[in-house]
């Protein structure tokens, strides 16, 4: 007797990732099952479609076929194929949003243009994502577990590097990993960004920082700071330039991202080294929260706040200092001096609803001085670019041009201002 559900529990189990990967389930409370059962069917289409129809065409040779669960499976195909549509349309998309910031002509600021094989979906590197995680498809190399603080391995980072040559004045990248503020390490996300940066010549830094409960907020504010301030001090001799640092990370990442974008050289949040430049030139928040205080009105924002982030996060209310969690907040902290910006967010992620992106960027646009990008990604869960997938590699080579568009300009100036003084 098989132990194996029968085909038309199969099938089912199929349809009900798919449908909710097509349109997840609402809800506060459904967010965290929607969102694992949307994100593992979304970035793992082709390998699910692959299943789907293995399985199917096994069930058509056997002697009692099940009409009703075969179709089923093939409207799972179907969907499946649909998911994989949206997923490549998102070269497309990430193109768009920077023409429309930057302007049409952008790319011919870059070195080169994007060739073919640049744009095109690496099927032969998604066959088995996890492998290619690990093992990256160009020769980089990584110094890990290098301390740039007191608070052990929390305080631990690793540098991305070209694996041929030294580097000399190379830009930085500076990743921060989310986890919602208490779980999470620097090995876990960012990867794909990284080595595919790295492999073109950037000095990447990914770091762990401390963990609520343990180490209520703004000990994770102060680490990510602490760490641009190791970066200013060191990242010459791994080739890097310690003028030029960009930021990104993903959901509480985000957050930490763009609050660092946001609250440079700020003294409360630098005990130790007040007076150090903690400023960076550019962020990339991937689908970050920005609003800690529910200050947008939404009631998922204010669900956070009241059911999570104030006894695990915080470690005090609302009610009690408002202010904590108001400074805490990128969408308040939003000035007309903030620097350039590229957010990044799911359309589907039911962890951070978009509506926070919408709202973060909308107040960008409205006060920065800096050019504001933003790409929305209809399909798109939480979490996206966790491991290589159709999605994450269009997404990493979107952010190529842009970084190399503004590590060009960022030069440009340099070389005008330089040029100015000794006049």
């Amino acid at each position: 007797m098989s132990l194996l559900p029968s085909f038309r529990t199969r099938a089912i189990a199929y349809a009900a990732l798919t449908a909710n990967a097509i349109r997840p389930l609402p809800g506060f409370r459904a967010g965290v099952p929607s969102f694992f059962a949307g994100w593992i069917a979304g970035e793992l289409a082709p390998q699910w479609l692959a299943v789907t129809v293995a399985d199917a065409a096994t069930h058509v040779t056997e002697k009692r076929r099940d009409p009703v669960a075969l179709a089923v499976a093939g409207a799972s195909a179907v969907g499946l194929g649909y998911l994989i549509h949206l997923a490549r349309a998102d070269q497309h998309r990430a193109e768009a949003a920077l023409s429309e910031a930057l302007g049409e002509d952008y790319q011919d600021q870059l070195d080169q243009l994007p060739t073919p094989a640049d744009l095109r979906t690496p099927w032969r590197s998604l066959v088995n994502p996890f492998r290619t995680f690990r093992h990256p498809g160009v020769p980089i190399k990584v110094e890990r577990n290098i301390a740039y603080g007191d608070a052990g391995r929390r305080n631990y980072l690793d540098i991305y590097l070209p694996a041929e040559g030294p580097v000399d004045h190379a830009p930085v990248l500076l990743q921060v990993h989310g986890g919602a503020w208490i779980l999470g390490n620097k090995e876990e996300q960012g990867v794909p960004l990284m080595q595919h940066l790295a492999g073109k010549g950037w000095v990447c830094v990914a770091i762990n920082y401390r963990l609520a409960p343990r180490s209520p907020w703004p000990a994770h504010a102060v680490d990510v700071k602490k760490a641009i301030h190791w970066i200013r001090q060191n990242i010459a001799s791994y080739g890097g330039d310690p003028d030029y640092i960009a930021i990104t990370g993903g959901s509480a990442g985000g957050h930490l991202t763009a609050l660092t974008a946001l609250t440079p050289n700020t003294p409360e949040w630098q005990p130790g080294f007040e007076e150090a430049d903690t400023s960076v030139q550019l962020a990339i928040p991937h689908y970050g929260v920005y609003d800690m205080a529910g200050s947008t009105g939404t009631k998922a924002a204010t669900m956070l706040r009241d059911g999570f982030l104030a006894s695990w996060v915080m470690k005090t209310t609302w009610e009690d200092d408002p202010q904590v969690f108001e400074d805490a907040s990128p969408i308040l902290r939003v000035t007309a001096e903030a620097p350039d910006f590229f957010v990044i967010h799911g359309a589907h992620d039911t962890l951070v609803p978009v509506d926070q992106a919408r709202q973060f960027v909308a107040r960008l646009r409205k006060t920065s001085k800096r050019t504001v990008v933003y790409a929305e990604l209809p399909g798109a869960q939480h979490a996206f670019d966790i491991f290589p997938s159709i999605r994450s590699a269009h997404i990493v080579r979107a952010i190529d041009r842009y970084l190399h568009w503004h590590w060009n300009q960022y030069r440009r100036t340099r070389v005008a201002d330089s040029a100015a003084t000794t006049v």
